[in-house]
């Protein structure tokens, strides 16, 4: 066998091992499209992609009559253009009309279109795909073009949770979610590893010992299809599906559709007639773990328990009569809202006791507490980096990047991203002099010039030390730390905090983009002991080196909270301001927060803010617009 047969060669579906959910969900999407596609939440190594190639295979296996069932993988790098189509340049310069070039999603029809690592792809994209799974078809309106094509495909996202979260806009348009991890049974894994040797060993023939089963199960998936026209859905499991969303306190009526769709196809897959209770709570633990969250930072998942009591809520709406309901109790509502209150509270407080009942490690000096909790969290406006930058799509600072609007027309070769089509034509047409068709040569391309926005590395500098240690001053920096935390993840940040307290500097959170796991981190950490402003400021300038090498395009903006006082060592407060002097050099933009709240003000911090040309505002005034209004300023000085 040649290495090109063997690359050819896909892992069967039939020999995936374990991954149960996530084999239904995609089959169901098989079965019904309109479902709304399937989003694979995992850890790397969790074989996402493997069984997304194998259900592909499957499925040209069973729509090869009609030429369905391959595979489209979209490219986190790919514009715009190339997954709606655009103009096609051949036929305009040649025949002078107005063509339609399609794109990725045409090519999708009726076939399988897989994003792997759907959370690193751009908003706006991701609202395209959505809409046209949805519909089924996709509309364009550009380039003086209007075309309108069908694109009905199954539509698979994979994420990795460490590398960011979905805007919850975003997850609530993916019909299911699965959540995938590796198995922590030796069987199981040891199973794994035995089928994957075999494959690497001979993958032919690997493949043929589970060709009947991936025949099967293609035959079933088009019997299942043919079987939709004939599936009911009765009232009374209609109201179930209604009850049981409600229980849920869903957003909107999206997650009753999608349930309703996955119930009809879980019946047709069982070769039932008719939707039944098992369909439903099937079609609920698959379409509502990913709709319940009602924030960011709450974990994912469906409690079985919840679940198991919202089922038989839901039984009971269906064995009544199909009336409208009496209105409610007076006072049912609020106390509804009191105990829904009251459990973030509960939830918190064990989650406190708990971790300070934990041992931890304990530095020289002065014993280190347990940081007071953040207050409450308060909108934010964006922080903006100076100037423009080339950094990584998102929604924060100006930025030229391949995901903008067009703005101008370049003749740099290396400029821009793409080909200013009609500035190229309207070159080619200025230096043409006779009649005739229309040529172009290389003098006349020119390149699109795009402006839009990008995310930036946000690192939050936070003074743990005993100085800083009052239950008020912690919570109110905790509190606006996720507040803007919270704005970052909004804006496609990425964020970074590192506190410093007895001799050295932590990294508590390195740069990431989930807003999950960063909460986890800051909800409490340890503070006490004497103040290293100067390793802290080295640790920041050593993260701004470490991640521009990493991507240089990404800028960096360095929050500083502290009350300026630096202890410990020799001369601590001149090392403070040659560390300080280190991080200006490196070109990162600095907003000093002003934490000192004695009576008598030393003026430390203004200090420290005057060596890192960077403004600074005192912690009383630490509020939402007075702190964006200052980095915009800051952002101001520096583009002059």
């Amino acid at each position: 066998m040649t290495l090109a047969d063997r690359v050819d060669v896909n892992y069967p579906f039939s020999a995936l091992v374990g991954h149960d959910r996530l084999r239904l969900a995609l089959v169901l999407c098989a079965v019904r499209p309109d479902i709304g596609g399937v989003l694979i939440r995992g850890e790397k190594g969790t074989a996402k992609s493997t069984a997304v190639r194998g259900l592909a295979q499957v499925l040209t296996t069973a729509f090869q009559a009609s030429g369905g069932g391959h595979l489209v993988e979209l490219p986190i790098g790919a514009t715009e253009d190339r997954v709606i189509g655009s103009l096609d340049l051949q036929k305009v310069l040649r025949d002078g009309e107005h063509a339609f070039s399609p794109g990725l999603l045409a090519r999708a029809h009726r076939g399988v279109l897989y994003v792997d690592e759907v959370n690193l792809l751009h908003d706006h994209l991701v609202d395209i795909l959505l809409d046209a799974a949805a519909m089924g078809r996709v509309h364009i309106e550009r380039d003086g073009v209007s075309h309108s094509h069908e694109a009905r495909f199954v539509l698979i996202g994979t994420m990795n949770p460490e590398e960011g979260e979905l805007r919850p806009q975003l997850l609530d348009r993916f019909g299911l979610t699965v959540d995938v991890a590796a198995s922590r049974d030796v069987d199981v894994r040891t199973d794994v590893i035995r089928h994957r040797l075999a494959f690497e060993a001979d993958p032919a023939a690997f493949a043929a010992r589970y060709a009947g089963e991936d025949a099967a199960l293609a035959a079933r998936i088009a019997e299942a299809r043919a079987l939709l026209v004939d599936v009911t859905l009765p009232d009374n499991e209609l109201r179930r599906i209604a009850a049981l969303c409600a229980a849920f306190d869903v957003d909107g009526m999206r997650a009753d559709l999608v349930v309703a769709r996955t119930a009809v196809a879980h019946a047709a897959w069982r070769g039932a007639t008719t939707v039944d209770e098992q369909d439903i709570r099937v079609a609920a633990e698959l379409a509502l773990p990913h709709r319940r969250r009602r924030d960011p930072f709450d974990d994912p998942g469906l409690d079985p328990e919840r679940l198991d009591d919202a089922m038989q809520q839901a039984a009971d709406a269906a064995d009544e009569e199909p009336e409208p309901p009496p209105d409610p109790p007076a006072g049912g509502q609020d106390n509804a809202d009191e105990q829904n209150a009251q459990a973030p509270q509960q939830d918190s407080s064990s989650s406190s006791t708990q971790s300070e009942s934990q041992p931890r490690p304990n530095g020289a000096g002065a014993p280190p507490r347990t940081s007071a909790p953040p207050s409450a969290q308060f909108r934010t406006r964006a922080l903006v980096v100076p100037g423009i930058g080339e950094g990584a799509p998102g929604r924060r600072s100006r930025a030229r990047n391949r995901t903008g609007t067009v703005v101008a027309a370049a003749t740099d070769p290396g400029a821009g991203h793409g080909v200013h089509l009609f500035a190229t034509v309207q070159a080619a047409a200025g230096r043409q002099t006779g009649v005739g068709r229309l040529r172009v040569v290389p003098d006349d391309v020119r390149r699109a010039v795009r402006e839009g926005r990008e995310g930036n590395l946000v690192i939050f500098v936070v003074d743990a030390s005993g100085s800083m240690a009052a239950r008020d001053r912690m919570s109110a920096v905790g509190g606006a730390t996720l507040s803007l935390l919270r704005d970052a993840y909004q804006r496609r940040d990425k964020v970074a905090v590192i506190t410093f307290r007895q001799q050295d500097a932590q990294v508590v959170l390195p740069p990431t983009s989930s807003v999950h796991i960063a909460s986890r981190r800051l909800a409490q950490f340890q503070t006490g002991g004497r103040t290293p402003l100067a390793q802290g400021l080295l640790a920041a300038r050593d993260m701004v080196v470490r991640e521009r090498a990493r991507d240089r395009a990404r800028r960096s903006l360095v929050v500083v909270l502290t009350d300026g006082r630096a202890t410990g060592g020799v001369d601590p407060l001149d090392r403070a301001r040659a560390a300080a002097a280190r991080l200006v050099a490196e070109g990162a933009a600095a907003v000093v927060v002003d934490c000192e709240t004695s009576f008598v003000r030393l003026g430390l911090a203004e200090d420290l803010a005057r060596h890192l040309n960077a403004p600074a505002v005192r912690l009383d005034q630490l509020r939402a617009d007075d702190l964006s209004a200052l980095v915009k300023s800051q952002a101001g000085r520096g583009a002059a």
